[in-house]
């Protein structure tokens, strides 16, 4: 289970920025959610992810102190990681994951964690390089999108993975250039026993020059609860979003 953060600006800035005084409310979070750390950044003008990670706890870490206070983008993704039972802790296993354009986190469980193996394009499987259900997951959305386009691929996906299997949460982020996709899809009643109730509750922030998505768990004031059973589109050209149900 883990915490996700995610931005898109019209104007480079950093995390901080972004997000504001509470940042490090989230980053606390990583106190429980504490087996690992990753920040993709995706520049809007570039097709490449840049991405720093590591298996360790983010709010004691000097490296992810370094990375968030030198991060300067108009788009970026911050996972805070939490191991699903059986996965290990390792930099393979640590989101997010990046090909060819796209970045991506998760949170939540498939079960197996190789269960949408066969779901995968053999293009796609001979990238995937740790053991957990989140890499997998990120390579079957990319085969949809290859197949059906980025919104209809998502769509077809997400409602494949509810229909066919079981999980607990398959909460995600979603990056290019063009487009930041976050899917709300979870089992309420699979949070973690001594999490509160709307444990997987993501909320957005839309402002007239940057849009943010975020895990719960920390202050929200003032942001908009994404539905369950839905996905948030935004343009990243017009920074306009879009709540479109599954």
């Amino acid at each position: 289970m883990c915490r996700l953060l995610g931005f898109v600006s019209s104007q480079p800035e950093s995390f901080a920025q972004a997000v504001g005084e509470n940042l490090d409310e989230f980053i606390h979070l990583s106190t429980v959610h504490c087996d690992g750390w990753g920040i993709a950044t995706l520049d809007e003008k570039t097709a490449a992810a840049h991405v720093s990670r590591a298996p360790e706890l983010a709010e004691s870490s000097l490296l992810f102190t370094k990375t968030l206070q030198t991060t300067n983008t108009d788009g970026a993704l911050l996972h805070l990681r939490w191991a699903t039972t059986g996965i290990p802790v390792s930099e393979n296993n640590t989101h997010p994951f990046t090909h060819n354009g796209f970045t991506f986190i998760h949170n939540g469980a498939i079960n197996p964690p190789s269960a949408l193996e066969p779901e995968i394009a053999p293009k796609f499987a001979e990238f995937i390089l740790g053991q957990s259900d989140s890499e997998r997951y990120f390579y079957f959305l990319l085969t949809q999108i290859e197949n059906l386009g980025l919104v209809d691929g998502v769509k077809s996906a997400v409602n494949k993975i509810r229909d066919s299997y079981d999980f607990s949460s398959i909460n995600a982020m979603l990056m290019n250039d063009k487009y930041f996709i976050t899917i709300c899809e979870h089992d309420p009643a699979r949070k973690p026993a001594w999490g509160l109730d709307g444990y997987y509750d993501l909320f957005y922030k839309p402002e007239m020059d940057q849009v943010l998505v975020a895990s719960s768990g920390w202050d929200q004031a003032g942001w908009i609860n994404l539905p369950n059973h839905h996905i948030l589109v935004v343009d990243r050209a017009s920074l306009s979003p879009k709540v479109l149900a599954l």
